[in-house]
C-alpha cells in the first residue's frame, strides 16, 4: 500500500492506474485492482480519533466504536474497488454535508466539554472535503469509462437499541429514483434475503424500514452524476455484541464471502440494464 497525497490519488485514477493506498493524512483508503463499472464504500469503518480531541470528548472510546460500522471494510475487501473512511464520525461524519459534519451533539448527548475552535474544525473539514475530491474524481472516471456504475454503500445499524423486529438489511431508497431503479433496487433486496447466516441468525432483508437512504455521500453522489446509481445497504450489527464490544469473525467472513459474489453479480445485472 502507498502513501499518497490526495492530487496523487486523482493524479492515477484519472490515468486509469490500478494501485492500494492511504491518503497522506491517514483519512482514507482507497484501492483500485481494476476498472470496473462498480465501486463499493465503508465510509464508516474507521475508528481513529486524532489524540488532540481526546481530553476534550465527553463519549467514550466505546460510545463511539457504538455507533460507527465496524467491519464494513472487511466485508467488501475482495472487490475491485474500494474506498474506506479511516477516521471515526465522531471528528467528522462523512454522510453528512460540510455544514454539520462536526457534531455539536451525538445521539442525544454533547460531545464536547469545551466548543470546539474554527481551527479545530477546519482541520477535521478538510479531511472531509478530501474524501470527497477523490470520490468525485473516481465516480467520474467510472461514468467516462463505462457510461453507468452501480456504488455499494455499506453500512451497519445497532438492531438492539430497536423496540421491534427489525431486518438483518435494509436498503435505503428515498433519494434515489424508484421508477428508474425499483426493479434492480428490488433484485438487490432478493439476494440481500437469500444470504446464509450461521445458525441462529436469519436473513430478512426490507426497503426503508430501519433507514431511509438520506446520507450525504449517497445524496452527492445522487445530485452530480445521473448515470450512477448508489446502494445504500445497511446490515444489523448481528456480526458483533454490540454492548460487549466483540466481533464475530465467522460471522464477519460469512458476509465477506456472500457478497464476494452476490454484488459483482448484482452490479453486472444494474449495467447490463443501464449501460448506454
Amino acid at each position: 500500500m502507498l502513501k499518497l497525497s490526495v492530487k496523487d490519488i486523482i493524479s492515477k485514477i484519472v490515468n486509469g492506474d490500478t494501485f492500494e493506498a492511504v491518503s497522506s493524512d491517514y483519512s482514507f483508503t482507497i484501492k483500485i485492482d481494476d476498472y470496473v463499472p462498480y465501486a463499493c464504500a465503508a465510509i464508516h469503518d474507521g475508528h481513529q480519533f486524532r489524540k488532540e480531541l481526546w481530553n476534550n470528548c465527553i463519549h467514550t472510546e466505546y460510545e463511539r466504536w457504538y455507533e460507527g460500522d465496524p467491519e464494513t471494510k472487511n466485508m467488501i475487501k475482495s472487490h475491485p474497488i474500494v474506498i474506506a473512511g479511516c477516521d471515526s464520525r465522531f471528528e467528522y461524519d462523512l454522510n453528512r454535508a460540510p455544514n454539520d459534519a462536526v457534531f455539536v451533539t451525538a445521539w442525544g448527548k454533547a460531545l464536547w466539554k469545551t466548543p470546539l475552535s474554527e481551527p479545530m474544525k477546519a482541520k477535521s473539514l478538510q479531511k472531509h472535503a478530501n474524501f470527497y475530491k477523490v470520490t468525485d474524481a473516481l465516480i467520474q472516471t467510472l461514468e467516462s469509462k463505462f457510461g453507468f456504475c452501480t456504488v455499494y454503500d455499506m453500512h451497519s445499524y445497532n438492531w438492539k437499541r430497536w423496540d421491534r423486529e427489525v431486518p438483518t438489511w435494509n436498503l435505503g431508497t428515498s433519494n434515489i429514483d424508484s421508477d428508474r431503479f425499483g426493479d434492480v433496487v428490488e433484485s438487490w433486496r432478493k439476494s440481500l434475503s437469500e444470504i446464509k447466516f450461521p445458525n441462529p441468525i436469519k436473513s430478512t432483508s426490507l426497503i426503508n424500514d430501519t433507514f431511509q437512504g438520506n446520507g450525504y455521500f449517497l445524496k452527492y453522489i445522487t445530485k452530480n452524476f445521473k448515470n450512477t446509481l448508489v446502494l445504500a445497504t445497511e446490515i444489523a450489527k448481528v456480526y458483533c455484541d454490540e454492548y460487549e464490544q466483540i466481533i464475530f469473525p465467522e460471522v464477519v467472513k460469512t458476509v465477506e464471502s456472500e457478497l464476494k459474489t452476490r454484488i459483482p453479480e448484482h452490479a453486472q445485472q444494474v449495467y447490463n440494464r443501464f449501460k448506454k
